[in-house]
């Protein structure tokens, strides 16, 4: 069941005036049709002329926390990491509201073999980075992977990639992938942000603390998804220094993880989810098939 968005009415009065005290009245909003987080995230078109992106959740919601920590990245990055700028962060009428500048013409990269999008995105990746400030460790997000990864092997499930998985979990160690970079964590084509002169990083609702290549592993199965081989999509990520710096044991372990929660999601996570989690999880096995064969 499609849960309806949240538009710009929708928040309470001390929200809306909060808001538009800082920014000038708003004549118009357009809220983004597109992703799976709940919330209000939408164009505001102000009288002046301008525009900016609002994303807007309750406080009592289970994404407030996401929001809180889409709040610290933005306080934590540094003028090189090619992101929308936070402009204003507020807790008004019962609800945690975040400003950005709006990107104008943006739209969804193209992460498919031969995409003129791909220099973009590359150049964008090897700019994320710098201190993590005070964001969680990457421990704090992989603990709902282990745990999904723990129930599907815990169910003895046919096929010849569990057994694959769990070698590679077993040569993974956590302190591997620790570190101070900022990572973005969550990284495919509809966090990529192209525009005519230059690629945005968007959505850093997962953001943490950790080792600097991990996000450019992140991305490698969204390019075997997008159509790349998975030899092909790890010698586009060899061109960043950072993936020079990834231990091969714990590379194929983080691989590994990813696939099995998008493993778990496909079979148990929401119906209208599933389709577009299994492909994803077809694309990380065919990674780690790619790192243990």
């Amino acid at each position: 069941m499609r849960v309806r968005k949240l538009q710009w009415h929708d928040l309470p009065d001390a929200a809306r005036t909060a808001v538009e005290e800082r920014f000038g009245p708003v004549f118009k909003a357009e809220s983004a049709e597109h992703g799976i987080m709940p919330g209000l995230a939408a164009r505001l078109y102000i009288e002046d002329g301008g525009s900016v992106f609002l994303k807007a959740v309750p406080n009592d919601s289970h994404a407030a926390r996401l929001h809180i920590r889409e709040r610290a990245a933005n306080a934590a990055m540094t003028g090189v990491v090619p992101a929308p700028r936070m402009l204003w962060s507020a807790d008004a009428g019962g609800c945690l509201l975040m400003v950005f500048q709006y990107v104008e013409g943006g739209r969804r990269a193209d992460l498919s073999p031969a995409s003129p999008d791909l220099p973009g995105v590359l150049e964008a990746l090897s700019r994320i980075g710098g201190p993590g400030g005070t964001l969680p460790p990457v421990a704090a997000n992989l603990e709902m992977l282990q745990e999904k990864a723990a129930v599907l092997l815990g169910k003895k499930l046919d096929g010849p990639q569990w057994g694959m998985y769990a070698d590679a979990l077993d040569a993974l160690t956590v302190s591997a992938l620790e570190g101070d970079a900022l990572l973005h964590y969550d990284l495919h084509a509809g966090n990529l942000l192209v525009t005519d002169d230059a690629t945005y990083v968007i959505d850093w609702s997962f953001a943490c603390r950790g080792a600097a290549w991990i996000d450019a592993a992140m991305l490698v199965p969204r390019l075997i998804e997008a159509g790349h081989t998975p030899e092909q999509a790890e010698a586009l990520m060899a061109t960043l220094p950072a993936w020079k710096t990834a231990p091969a044991d714990a590379l194929t372990g983080l691989a590994a993880l990813w696939t099995m929660f998008r493993e778990y999601k496909a079979r148990y996570g929401p119906q209208e989810a599933r389709a577009f989690r299994a492909r994803a999880a077809q694309a990380g096995r065919a990674w780690v098939t790619y790192r243990t064969r």
